[in-house]
């Protein structure tokens, strides 16, 4: 047992695990830890490493490097099957011969560990059936059934199981936009009758954003930032982040601080919000969040520049403005604002709106605007 044991409201406890094929490491060491009923979401590009994490939690990777603990067991060394874990695949994994109420009988069907009797088995499927809505469905075949029931079917598979934890491998990445958010909404009202932690990994941010207690954000094997959405929205930890967390994306910009500690972005200074200090000529990113930026008719306004492109999104839109200088930013508008290519548009910043990273790409600090040269 590592001297870094898992405390008892923990779920899932990863601690310095490590992936690696041969020479090729593809998961950097890490630790995390899951609690009991939490929701948590794993972020970030394909080929990350999201996926092969779920994979070693349900034993169907070996671990490199660290140590698995499951529901307070140490798990390295268990066989897939006697892990207290179920997995919800992206393909459902249905059979096409039996009925819902069969698929969704046959992990209990299969188990000889404890052998069940029929009556329990028939009662837990319905119990399993009745959470994810698909009482009316039991006897049907899963070419009956929509993509959204296929995966209900799915997910009741693995209620039924009653494990301590759940690990879902983006299961709704093969359904269209409209399903997608309606299952969204289905997984969270089911995680809250089941109050089981979760693990889900997924590239939509939205997905993420919307679902997630906290968000672990990934890239090319490394934890970027682990976070509450919010935190991650407001607070990036680095360009990575800023730019994969948000849509439209935000634009960076490599500046250069003045000899005199003062951060110039257009015609506009820049102050730090956490009195943190920028030194003389050192080279920066400056990043604006696009939807804390906002046209405006006033004279004070923190930014003065050209239309260059709208995107029209039907509630809103976001125009491209071309601040001179070789800089620009994108900026939130009112859908039926009467703004053309050319036009002069001035922009205001809301607090937050702007981050300031390092040559490595680590957030320094927000700024705000100091104020405008005129």
């Amino acid at each position: 047992m590592s001297a870094m044991s898992p405390r008892a409201d923990v779920a899932v406890s990863l601690i310095q695990v490590a992936k690696s094929y041969g020479d090729v490491e593809v998961l950097q060491p890490f630790d995390l830890q899951v609690a009991e009923g939490e929701f948590v979401v794993l972020l970030g590009p394909s080929g990350c490493g999201k996926s092969t994490i779920l994979k070693m939690i349900a034993g169907l990777e070996e671990v490199s490097h660290g140590e698995i603990h499951v529901a307070g067991e140490l798990v390295n060394y268990v066989r897939p099957r006697d892990r207290d874990v179920a997995m919800v695949f992206q393909n459902y994994a249905l059979y096409p011969h039996m009925s819902v109420r069969d698929n969704i009988a046959f992990p209990l069907t299969m188990s000889r560990r404890p052998r069940l009797k029929r009556g329990v088995i028939e009662a837990r499927t319905v119990t399993a059936a009745d959470i994810v809505d698909l009482t009316p469905y039991l006897d049907r075949k899963p070419a009956q059934l929509s993509g959204g029931q296929r995966q209900r079917v799915a997910l009741a598979r693995a209620i039924i199981r009653q494990p301590a934890v759940f690990l879902m491998d983006e299961p709704l990445s093969n359904l269209d936009a409209l399903l997608r958010a309606d299952m969204r909404t289905s997984l969270l009202e089911v995680h809250a009758r089941i109050k089981k932690a979760t693990l889900y990994v997924t590239h939509d941010q939205i997905e993420a954003m919307t679902m997630a207690d906290r968000v672990v954000v990934l890239n090319a094997g490394r934890i970027q930032q682990i976070g509450r959405p919010r935190d991650l929205y407001t607070a990036p930890a680095n360009t990575f982040v800023a730019q994969f967390i948000g849509s439209p994306r935000m634009p960076l910009h490599d500046l250069e601080v003045r000899d005199d500690g003062i951060l110039h972005f257009a015609d506009v200074t820049l102050t730090g919000d956490a009195d943190v200090p920028l030194a003389p000529g050192a080279s920066v990113t400056v990043g604006l969040r696009p939807s804390a930026l906002r046209t405006t008719s006033s004279a004070s306004a923190c930014f003065v520049g050209e239309a260059k492109r709208r995107d029209y999104l039907g509630s809103d839109s976001y125009l491209e403005v071309d601040l001179g200088e070789g800089l620009s930013v994108v900026v939130r508008a009112e859908a039926d604002a009467e703004v053309r290519p050319g036009d002069t548009v001035r922009v205001d910043a809301d607090p937050g709106a702007i981050h300031v990273f390092d040559e490595a790409g680590a957030r320094i600090c927000g700024a705000s605007v100091c104020r405008r040269e005129r």
